[in-house]
C-alpha cells in the first residue's frame, strides 16, 4: 500500500488542535482499516448503563443526606428521588443481564474470552500491558483490536463492584418494604455482610467509586481519541473504528 500524508478519515486531514495540553500530536499517517467492534445492543446498553449510574449517584447522594429542599415538602421531594433511584436501578440492572446474554451471542470482540484475561496468551499480555505503563517494558505494548488484558480486567473490577452496587441496594430496598418478594429474596443475605449498616456503607462507598471511575474513564477515551485519533470516543456511537492497516493485532482471531 502506498502511504499517504493525511490522517486517518475519508475527508483528509482530521479536524481539531495540533496539541494537547500544550505538547504537540504527532498525527497518525499511513494506511488504515475501519472495524466494526460493537454491536447495536451493546451500545445500546453502554448508554442506558452510563445515565442509569449518573441518576443513581444524584439520586443516592441526595437519600443519603438531603443537600436542598427549597420550598417543597421534604417528604414530597424525597419520594420522587427515591422512585428516580429505584427505576435507574432497575434500569441499570437490564442492562447487565443483557450484556451477560451479550457475552455469549455477541460477535467475537462482546463475547467472554474477549472482554476476560482468561486465555494464556491474554494473562501473558497482561503483564506485559502493566510493565509498559509501568515504563519496565522495552518494547511495544500488544496490540489489540477490542479491548486489552489491562482493559478487560478493569472492567470486569467495574462489573463485579457494579454488581455488588445493585445486590445491596436490593437488600435495602426489600428492608422498606418487608412484605415483598424482594425482601424474601435478599434478606438472608445480610448476615453474610455483617448487617444492615455494613451494607449501606459497602452501597455508599461504591458510589465514590463511581464518582472517580466516571470522569476518568471519560478523560481516558478522550485522550486516546485526540493522541491516537483512532476514533475511541465515537466507536460507542458507530460501533466501529480506524487502525493501522499494517499493524499486528493479537485478537485478530478472538
Amino acid at each position: 500500500m502506498t502511504s499517504t500524508s493525511h490522517p486517518i478519515g475519508p475527508g483528509g486531514p482530521a479536524p481539531g488542535p495540533a496539541s494537547f495540553l500544550g505538547r504537540g500530536i504527532p498525527r497518525p499517517i499511513g494506511e488504515f482499516r475501519w472495524v466494526y467492534l460493537w454491536g447495536l445492543p451493546l451500545r445500546a446498553m453502554h448508554w442506558i448503563a452510563a445515565i442509569s449510574v449518573l441518576v443513581l449517584v444524584v439520586t443516592g447522594l441526595y437519600i443519603g443526606n438531603p443537600y436542598f429542599v427549597g420550598g417543597i415538602e421534604p417528604g414530597l421531594i424525597m419520594t420522587k428521588f427515591r422512585f428516580a433511584h429505584y427505576l435507574a436501578a432497575v434500569c441499570l440492572a437490564t442492562t447487565a443481564l443483557v450484556r451477560v446474554y451479550w457475552l455469549f451471542a455477541g460477535n467475537r470482540f462482546e463475547r467472554l474470552k474477549a472482554l476476560f484475561p482468561v486465555r494464556v496468551r491474554d494473562i501473558k499480555n497482561l503483564f506485559r500491558m502493566v510493565k509498559f505503563y509501568l515504563m519496565m517494558e522495552k518494547d511495544k505494548a500488544p496490540h489489540y483490536l477490542g479491548h486489552n488484558p489491562l482493559q478487560q480486567l478493569n472492567y470486569t473490577l467495574v462489573f463485579v463492584v457494579a454488581a455488588l452496587e445493585v445486590l445491596t441496594g436490593f437488600i435495602m430496598f426489600g428492608l422498606a418494604w418487608p412484605t415483598g418478594w424482594i425482601f424474601k429474596a435478599t434478606s438472608w443475605l445480610v448476615p453474610w455482610f455483617g448487617g444492615i449498616q455494613n451494607v449501606r456503607i459497602i452501597h455508599h462507598s461504591i458510589t465514590w467509586f463511581f464518582l472517580i471511575f466516571i470522569p476518568a474513564h471519560i478523560y481516558l477515551s478522550f485522550r486516546a481519541d485526540v493522541i491516537e485519533g483512532g476514533g475511541t470516543v465515537s466507536s460507542i456511537v458507530t460501533g466501529g473504528r480506524f487502525f493501522e492497516a499494517d499493524e499486528v493485532y493479537e485478537d485478530e482471531d478472538a
